[in-house]
């Protein structure tokens, strides 16, 4: 009998033409990109250009979506294992460059200098990791879902709760950050409400992901890696062509940071930076943007970038990628091609930084008075995420009389009256330098498509976790499939409902917990994980433990010294974290926050709470890297009861050399474990 060949979204012949198809969305991004400059320079408003961008885009990612709606349980949760290393590696990509990385990196990167080069040395080497150490082994093991090794390596459900636990606590906090920078990339762009904004955001993501779940947000996610690196690279290249000549800003970033230091001098003679004495007695900017740890010393430095890498390797929605591939080969590929496509963006950032600062720093280095600040700071200002001399730059007035209650201020903007919100420096970029409207919207536009393609990964990763291994798994083995997917996409409405909640509430501390994910997929997932591949002798009882201590000293010390440490400070100082003098300081701090008028009690409690935290620390270790004590003993709590208990069964030995071996059929589908 005659058959038809299957043209659908992921079916065979979408495959074949994968390269053609996406080399037209591209050619066609770029037309519609043409478009709007060519609307734009015919005076159609900015308000119209940023609704083209953002409507139109979140239209084919949803379109994409909706044509990739499936009812086989492979295809929705592992894409049926069919997609090529190529573009799983350009969805990778996609995945990880979240609203965080777009909008954030070159934004850390403008504020700490070198010290930012943490984040980026710390989430590209992790794909290190998952290239030597997990992903070609849980692809062989073919699982669904990473609880779903869990359970199969260590026997029962118990290992897998916990990892779902975990996995939970990483991702939920994670995706709400992710559905909050479409918010603030709507609502400056679309002139929208905030909280309108978050549940447009969330439309768009539902789109995505609830009816073909991972076939549906791989192809997707693809789209989106193109337009989102179209969008960091463009307006940093053409300001590298602009100043230096040529269109290679990683080349003449170099030439960026010798200006940089050379207008840090400058301010720094005139009084327009805050400023040191070198050896000379010449005046010198006090925090030069090359100088390493001004802001993390040597100690925190090197644990950030440990625990943001092996954080990177266990966070399940990026190991959840590699479960997609067609085979083990495909899958270690894959690894490669994700760390090319997530180069391309961080190699770029720090010269986006450089860039910016170089903007911003010619701005204030030829004395700008404070009635002739550009209109970008107005812009932002509004949003209250640019201040001067203390007040949002709502007026010139304001600002004006802000800064004259500064004694002997001179009446010019000085970068140490100037407070720019790390976040904004991307999205403003285009206008700090003076660019057309469009390539501001096309930033922003990038910055929705790395904000949405992580959340979609994200939502899915819980969704499928609470629908596969514990509704179906746990609660009900007996499941249809048309059940199963039925609950899986009602737990992906609620999750996404929630997530936006959350986000519309405009938590103070969430960019604090995103970077707290990494720290607990490590100290929770990452030692059971391991070992659960490259030691056989690892036991039931050894991972459950090693799971529950790593995971629980971890949250321990993040939560103690972000908001119990005032109360733990005795406790830490008896200890002998903390010296005589730190703890009489702390005495006086509290009577200052008792006695302090009520106007005041704000900043005498901020003041309280930081000496607090750096109190209970533990050796001073940040809590963002707290997976510096989780880590090691997750570890240790692993081989000690594993060899204190009984070893496993043969069978699962012989497992585990199986996972090792490239060749031969997947583990679990050998075993009947999940339904292909």
């Amino acid at each position: 009998m005659a058959t038809t060949k299957d043209t659908s979204v992921g079916g065979k012949g979408f495959l074949d033409n994968l390269g053609k198809i996406y080399t037209y969305y591209t050619g066609g991004f770029f037309g519609f990109v043409l478009f709007l400059a060519l609307l734009e320079q015919m005076g159609v408003p900015n308000r119209i250009i940023g609704y083209g961008f953002v409507f139109l885009t979140i239209a084919v990612y949803a379109a994409i979506g909706i044509l990739s709606r499936t009812q086989e349980v492979g295809e929705y949760y592992v894409a049926g294992r069919s997609v090529p290393a190529f573009y799983n590696g350009m969805a990778t990509g996609a995945d990880w460059m979240s609203g965080a990385s777009f909008v954030g990196m070159a934004g850390t990167l403008f504020l700490l200098g070198y010290d930012g080069l943490a984040f980026v040395l710390g989430w590209t080497g992790g794909y290190v990791l998952v290239a030597i150490l997990i992903a070609p082994f849980l692809r062989k093991f073919g699982a669904y879902t990473v609880p779903d090794f869990f359970s199969e390596r260590y026997g029962g459900n118990f290992a897998r709760f916990l990892a779902v636990i975990v996995l939970l606590a990483c991702s939920f906090t994670y995706v709400t950050a992710q559905i909050f920078a479409t918010g603030i990339i709507a609502s400056r762009f679309l002139d929208m409400d905030f909280t309108v904004a978050v549940y447009v955001g969330l439309i768009g993501i539902l789109l995505c992901s609830m009816l073909g779940g991972m076939k549906a947000v791989t192809w997707t996610q693809v789209a989106q890696y193109i337009v989102l690196i179209v969008a960091y690279l463009i307006p940093v290249v053409i300001l590298s062509a602009k100043k230096y000549g040529l269109p290679l800003p990683q080349l003449t970033y170099g030439q960026a940071i010798q200006d940089i230091t050379n207008l840090e001098n400058q301010m720094a003679a005139k009084g327009l930076i805050a400023s040191a004495k070198d050896a000379a007695g010449n005046a010198v900017a006090a925090k030069p943007h090359i100088k390493p740890f001004t802001t993390y010393d040597p100690l925190n430095y090197f644990a950030l970038i440990l625990c943001l890498m092996v954080g990177t390797a266990s966070l399940p929605h990026i190991l959840m990628r590699y479960f997609t591939t067609p085979s083990v080969r495909e899958a270690r590929s894959s690894v490669a091609w994700s760390l090319f496509f997530i180069f391309l963006l961080y190699f770029t950032a720090p010269a986006y930084a450089a860039f910016a600062k170089l903007e911003v720093y010619s701005l204030i280095a030829k004395g700008t008075q404070l009635a002739d600040m550009p209109a970008w700071m107005y812009t932002y200002g509004k949003l209250g995420l640019v201040k001067v001399c203390g007040v949002d730059v709502m007026t010139a007035q304001e600002v004006m009389a802000a800064c004259g209650k500064i004694a002997n201020h001179p009446g010019v903007l000085r970068m140490q009256d100037l407070n720019i919100n790390p976040d904004v420096i991307v999205l403003s970029t285009p206008e700090i330098a003076g660019m057309p409207y469009v390539i501001a919207g096309l930033v922003a536009a990038g910055g929705l498509a790395a904000a949405l393609s992580t959340a979609d990964g994200l939502l899915l990763a819980i969704a499928n976790a609470l629908s596969h291994d514990i509704y179906y798994k746990m609660v009900n083995p007996n499941a249809s499939t048309s059940t199963r997917l039925v609950i899986a996409r009602i737990l992906l409405v609620i999750v996404a409902v929630l997530a936006a909640y959350t986000a519309s509430t405009k938590p103070a501390d969430i960019l604090s917990m995103v970077a707290w994910a990494f720290s607990l997929a490590a100290a929770g997932i990452f030692p059971a994980l391991v070992m659960g591949v490259w030691w056989k002798r690892a036991n039931t009882a050894g991972a459950i433990a090693g799971m529950i201590l790593g995971f629980g000293v971890c949250v321990y010390y993040l939560v103690g010294t972000r908001y119990f440490a005032v109360s733990f400070h005795e406790l830490w100082g008896w200890l002998g974290t903390a010296s005589k003098a730190q703890l009489d300081q702390f005495a006086t701090l509290k009577q200052a926050w008792i006695a302090a008028p009520e106007a005041g009690k704000a900043a005498a409690w901020a003041a309280l709470d930081k000496h607090a935290q750096t109190i209970a620390s533990w050796w001073g270790v940040r809590n963002i890297s707290a997976a510096l004590f989780g880590l090691p003993i997750g570890f240790l709590a692993i081989w000690i009861v594993s060899l204190l208990t009984p070893a496993p069964s043969q069978a699962v030995m012989d497992m585990v050399d199986a996972t090792r071996r490239p060749r031969g059929e997947t583990i679990i589908k050998d075993k009947g474990a999940v339904a292909h």
